[in-house]
Order: structure tokens, then C-alpha cells, then sequence
């Protein structure tokens, strides 16, 4: 009787389970194992490159990979996980429910921009957290133009100084002068409710950092959380009016609501708590992997960040592991011990940190170079050739050496 790997999600994880399931169970000749992905569509979200111009365009197709490799797309989204019946609630693509059986289950729906209940802030402020998003606050953008010359036009304001928050702003200036001119006044703002710039990079790359941003024009109010926001501007939590036309949101993400299908222990993120070998804790059949894992990476206690870096590798080990578990074959505990980060700081730069202590290697236009070639090349999709793709999916593969 033929047994099925269902994997739900085709971001980095999602993507990276299903070629690595399909590797292994090629590998020994097997055809009576299927791997099914399901997605609400066959592409991958080149999500870090949101803060960048033409998001619409950040897509990688999968069907040919999926096609090449024996993965079958289904495309729907899945709204309910059965673990006491191994089975999903899937909604088609043309609005017809189904359900899918499945004898291991891979879920890797990854995260979503956390929005909190500030008034206006649904409303009116702008994200980068998903391509339609990405273009609609594009789309904005250009059409400033179109708008009386004043200090709200012109302002940007971006509330959240992570990371995510950093490379949207370091973007943003001449992305204004762009659609409003080269002359016009512009002004971009970072609010942070912290006391220090970018939180959680640490302060190995925060005096770069600093130094950028006030190179590329960039103010920032720090200690200070918006209390609310209108379609002229926002207010802060030290009572300050900052009169804006854009405000974009940045501040955290929360995983994908489905782990709370699952009957396990989450982290304050929504992350299901797994083993080394990615299995979630006390439920057999499921595995979780990206961001809605809650992963060691070593043994000295640290912990896989919502990022693409350790999404790519989660994937991998996730895929490979799930399959061995069907085939009676020894997992590969999920080891990713080197932590880097590549910070883009617009027409600056960029800013390379190696360890967890953040420890600055490389900046300006070399770091550049480099998270260019991360951002085009490294984060992509293998292409369609059956024998390549299967070797870029191998667990032990090294991404960060």
C-alpha cells in the first residue's frame, strides 16, 4: 500500500522538504511513497527581497522543479490539520473544499507580519511582509508624485528598527527622490521602542549601521511605540505628532496560525517546539520546519531565527528526515552551527556579521557585493534538472561555509 508525505507551505521551508523527501526516496528506488505539496500557488516568495523595488516580481516558478523531481502540486490552502485522523482540510483554488490523507505531514507555512491592535494601523499603515503588499506600498510610493509638495508627502516613517525595518528605510530615500525628484526634501523616519538601533543585531554592527543611516539621510526616534495612525501621519508613545503620508510596519511576526492545530507546546512566536531531527515533540507524524519551528541549531542553546538562512537548511533536513522515517532509514539530526547575517544598507551598502555575537567581517560596497549575489543567486530555487535539483536539496549540502 503506497504511503504519502504531504507538505504544506512552498516558501524556502515547504520548497526544500519536498525536493529532499523526493531526493531520498529516489535514491532507493522507491515508488510507493508520494511526496504532495499544497500551496495557495506554485511559486516561491523571494520574501528578503520585499523591502526592494518591482516586489511584484519576487516569484520563483515551481512546477517545473515539482514536475521534474515527482513532487505533486496541489494547489488550495489548507485550513484545518486532523492529526487525530492524519488528514487536512484543503480549499481549492476555485473555492472547492477537499480533504488530503497523509501518513507524515511536513508543515512549513512559515510566519506573518504581527500587527497588533493600534488604532489606524489595519488601516493605513503599509507593510513589506508579502508581495501584494510589497507592490501595493510600491504602487503608493509613485503615486506621491501626484500629490501636493508638503512634509507628509514627502516622509516615510517606518516603525520598527529590526531588521527588516533597517533595509526598508535604508531603501527608501531614493526610492522618494525617484518618484518625487531628485531635489525634493525627503525625510525618512525609523521609530523603535527600544533604546538602541536594530535590537536584536546586537552591537557588533550597530556603530556600521549608525553610520550608514546617517549617510543615507535616515532620522530615528528611539524608546518611543506608535499609539496610533491616521492617513496623514502617526503618533508615538512620547506624545509626538510626526506628520507622514507613508508609514510602513515592520515590528515582529507570529507563525502561521495552523500550529495551533497541531497538540504540542509552542514558544511565544507560535513556533512548535521539535527534536533534532525536526519531528514535533509528542506528535509522531508531524514535522515542522522554517519558521514555525522552534529548532536548536547546536548544542550550546541557540535557536534557528525566522529567517530565510535557516529556513533553506530546516527544509532540507526536514524533507530528509521524513522520509527516512517511512523508510526505516537513520535521520540526520537538523545542525546548523554557523549563524552569519547580511544587512543591506541601500546605496551605502551592506553590513556582514559572522556568530551569534554578531562579529563584523565585511562592510560598504564588498558586503554589497555579497548580499546581492545572497539576494539573485544564493536564495533561489535549482533549477529544473532532475539531477541538480536533488543535489542542491541534500541535507549535508554546506549553504554557509
Amino acid at each position: 500500500m503506497s504511503k504519502r508525505i504531504l507538505v504544506v507551505g512552498a516558501g524556502f521551508a515547504g520548497m526544500w522538504s519536498a525536493l529532499s523527501a523526493a531526493r531520498l526516496i529516489d535514491q532507493h528506488g522507491r515508488t510507493d511513497i508520494e511526496v504532495v505539496l499544497v500551496a495557495p500557488e506554485p511559486h516561491l516568495h523571494v520574501r528578503p527581497r520585499l523591502y526592494e523595488e518591482n516586489a511584484a516580481g519576487m516569484k520563483a516558478p515551481l512546477l517545473d522543479i515539482f514536475a521534474s523531481t515527482g513532487v505533486r502540486f496541489i494547489q488550495g490552502t489548507v485550513e484545518r490539520i486532523h492529526v487525530e485522523r492524519s488528514e487536512v482540510d484543503v480549499l481549492g483554488a476555485h473555492g472547492t473544499p477537499s480533504s488530503i490523507n497523509y501518513d507524515r505531514l511536513v508543515l512549513a507555512t512559515g510566519s506573518r507580519l504581527f500587527r497588533p491592535q493600534i488604532p489606524g494601523l489595519a488601516k493605513h499603515a503599509f507593510s513589506v511582509d508579502q508581495v501584494d503588499e510589497a507592490a501595493a506600498l510600491e504602487a503608493h510610493i509613485k503615486a506621491l508624485a501626484t500629490q501636493p509638495d508638503t512634509l507628509a508627502r514627502n516622509t516615510v516613517v517606518v516603525a520598527g528598527g529590526g531588521f527588516t525595518g533597517i533595509e526598508t528605510a535604508a531603501e527608501m530615500p531614493a526610492r522618494l527622490r525617484a518618484a518625487l525628484g531628485e531635489n525634493a526634501k525627503v525625510r525618512v523616519i525609523i521609530v523603535e521602542r527600544d533604546k538602541e538601533i536594530g535590537p536584536d543585531l546586537g552591537a557588533g554592527p550597530r556603530p556600521v549601521i549608525v553610520e550608514a543611516l546617517e549617510a543615507l539621510g535616515v532620522q530615528w526616534r528611539l524608546g518611543a511605540a506608535v499609539t496610533s495612525v491616521d492617513a496623514d501621519g502617526l503618533i508615538t508613545s512620547e506624545g509626538e505628532r510626526i506628520e507622514a503620508s507613508t508609514v510602513i510596519w515592520t515590528a515582529g511576526v507570529r507563525a502561521s496560525a495552523l500550529t495551533a492545530h497541531i497538540p504540542a507546546e509552542r514558544d511565544a512566536l507560535g513556533r512548535l517546539h521539535v527534536d533534532r531531527n525536526l519531528r514535533v515533540l509528542g506528535v509522531d507524524t508531524v514535522y515542522a520546519t522554517g519558521d514555525v519551528a522552534y529548532a536548536a541549531t547546536d548544542d550550546d542553546g541557540n535557536h534557528a531565527m525566522m529567517s530565510c538562512q535557516h529556513a533553506m537548511n530546516l527544509g532540507r533536513s526536514a524533507g530528509h528526515n521524513v522520509a527516512a522515517d517511512l523508510l526505516g532509514e537513520a535521520p540526520i539530526p537538523y545542525s546548523q552551527p554557523k549563524y552569519v547575517t547580511c544587512l543591506d544598507l541601500g546605496p551605502w551598502g551592506a553590513v556582514y556579521t559572522e556568530g551569534w555575537e554578531r562579529e563584523v567581517k565585511m562592510s560598504g560596497a564588498q558586503a554589497k557585493e555579497l548580499k546581492t549575489r545572497i539576494n539573485t543567486e544564493w536564495i533561489y530555487p535549482p533549477s529544473a534538472e532532475r539531477a541538480e535539483a536533488f543535489a542542491a536539496a541534500d541535507p549535508l549540502r554546506i549553504v554557509v561555509a
